[in-house]
């Protein structure tokens, strides 16, 4: 397997040997697993264990905390056969994982003989195992139970891209032989080896050769940007398994656990690669508001606008993982029902990964108006919805305007910061910033006062430049509303005051071309509106 699903997500028979492949097994850990087993291994507080199984590991929940020991195996893409092997792998994992959850990573502990032939944790004896020891944490708190008993929110999505964002940005660049799964070389590896185990499966999957053909036509048309991106030092040792059950929140925090640390070519890999399998797995569970959320949150804290070109190839090759992984995951069923799940889960997943290849076309969308009239708010409602997955690209004026000074969205900034050339350079930023997005393929959306009829004038001439269907929307409301709104609204990235709302409205805006909406209606009411406009102007190009 190229993917770590596959050693993960496996479940194993009761006796915790593999269900399936049981020769890849190399030694006999029963005693050390029948030890971790027993409560009394923990003292009195501890009065049960829960054992989980996988095919890489045994975890053992006891009490406050969580022992996990690596299996004794060899496999093409994961080999602990030997105690040596498990040690370094045991001191990888917790190394690696710290990045991102130090509070849950406590550290190693081994498992020795003492004289008296009793098992101990540590002190003299023999050494048979080594495991990880974890903070136990409330399983409620994983990102997927989250989502299934719809606990997710946008609050969570936005710090799980700042910590996603915040790993890619100290992750080890990897280079030459080390970067084995980067570049055009490891997607082109990718989609071989999943159409090698789809073609096992006409049954499931008759349009496996068309999703082949498909996909080296598609990394053909990104081969060059992803060889530059590596040159660039963007292929950096990630997670290499980031879906929402590797994701949990802790005292209110997600935080990012179970990274990929046995084998390089799962996770030194192309940052964008890396948070594709979240935004993935995020559409696959009807969330695509929160996939464009992360997607906006993190390209604002990384500006990898360039790479969002091959966002559809990596979309595709992680629902293709995930397709025949599903497939592999029924070999351990024995029940009817749960198994025909996960074939029905195979056969979405390969429709999936066939309709990322085919993205809509980049258009792009100005929202304009004075301060308080729900630009961002109708941005943030429409982006979901508009080209490719998992929507456009939201670029904000404010937000531009604080990181070209250097601060943090809630950060206000001096009367400075708004003079007229100020607010020139965040205009041609922000074209600079949807020009390249657009040249990606992207749609985007551009949220802005555009108060000047110049700034209007030079959003629409980039649309004509590009050739793409462009729509300006005008946003209009009370002098009366709009002071409320901007009265009443805390944790935003806008600076505005109600003394900007009132000198906002002598300004001299010129002529109005855009489409105009009443934005004094509730926000449904208003996107309901914005959304017949698209749908009516959509073949129209700037």
């Amino acid at each position: 397997m190229t993917e770590p699903d596959a050693a993960r997500d496996r479940p194993a028979e009761g006796s915790g040997h593999p269900a399936e492949g049981s020769g890849h097994i190399v030694a006999d850990q029963s005693e050390v697993a029948a030890w971790l087993g027993d409560p009394q291994t923990f003292g009195p507080d501890v009065e049960a264990v829960e054992r989980i199984d996988t095919h890489g590991a045994m975890v053992f929940l006891a009490g406050a905390r969580a022992y996990k020991i690596k299996r004794a195996v060899r496999y093409p893409y994961m080999d602990f056969s030997t105690l040596a092997l498990r040690r370094a792998a045991c001191e990888r994992e917790v190394a690696l994982n710290r990045r991102t959850a130090p509070e849950l990573y406590l550290g190693t502990e081994a498992i020795v003989r003492s004289t008296d032939g009793a098992l101990a944790f540590g002190g003299a004896g023999e050494t048979l195992e080594w495991a990880v020891v974890m903070r136990r944490f409330d399983q409620a708190g994983l990102c997927d139970r989250l989502a299934e008993a719809g606990q997710l929110t946008a609050e969570i999505m936005v710090d799980l891209a700042d910590e996603i964002a915040a790993l890619h940005d100290v992750a080890e660049a990897v280079f030459g032989a080390d970067a084995a799964g980067g570049a055009a070389a490891g997607a082109r590896a990718v989609i071989a080896e999943n159409a090698c185990e789809m073609a096992e499966r006409p049954d499931l999957f008759p349009e496996a050769a068309a999703l082949e053909s498909e996909s080296y036509r598609k990394l053909d048309q990104v081969a060059r940007l992803l060889d530059a991106r590596l040159d660039a030092g963007l292929v950096r040792r990630c997670h290499g398994d980031l879906h929402l059950r590797n994701i949990c929140v802790i005292d209110g925090r997600p935080r990012l656990f179970d990274c990929i640390d046995f084998n390089d070519a799962i996770s030194c890999i192309d940052t964008i690669y890396d948070l594709a399998f979240l935004l993935m797995d995020l559409e696959r569970r009807g969330l695509r508001g929160f996939a464009n959320l992360v997607l906006n949150r993190y390209q604002q804290r990384r500006d990898d606008l360039e790479g969002l070109a091959a966002l559809p190839l990596f979309l595709s090759m992680r629902a293709a993982v995930r397709a025949k992984v599903s497939v592999s995951m029924t070999l351990s069923q024995s029940d009817t029902k749960a198994k025909n799940v996960l074939l029905e889960d195979a056969r979405a997943y390969e429709a999936a990964a066939r309709a990322y290849l085919h993205p809509a076309p980049p258009r792009l969308i100005a929202i304009g108006g004075l301060s308080g009239t729900g630009k961002t708010q109708l941005a943030r409602a429409l982006a979901p919805e508009l080209g490719a997955a998992p929507g456009a690209l939201h670029l904000r004026s404010d937000v531009l305007r604080k990181k070209l000074a250097g601060v943090d969205d809630l950060t206000r900034l001096p009367s400075d910061a708004y003079t007229a050339r100020a607010s020139d350079k965040v205009y041609a930023e922000l074209l600079v910033h949807a020009r390249t997005a657009l040249a990606a393929g992207r749609a985007v959306v551009a949220d802005a006062v555009y108060a000047k009829a110049g700034e209007r004038t030079a959003i629409e001439a980039l649309a004509t430049d590009l050739g793409v269907p462009f729509m300006g929307l005008w946003l209009e409301a009370s002098e009366n509303v709009l002071l409320q709104r901007v009265t009443q609204r805390t944790g935003d990235a806008s600076d505005a005051t109600a003394s900007v709302v009132r000198a906002q409205h002598d300004y001299d805006l010129g002529g109005i071309t855009w489409a105009r909406l009443d934005a004094s209606a509730d926000l449904e009411q208003v996107a309901a509106a914005a959304r017949r406009l698209l749908e009516s102007g959509q073949t129209m190009l700037g």
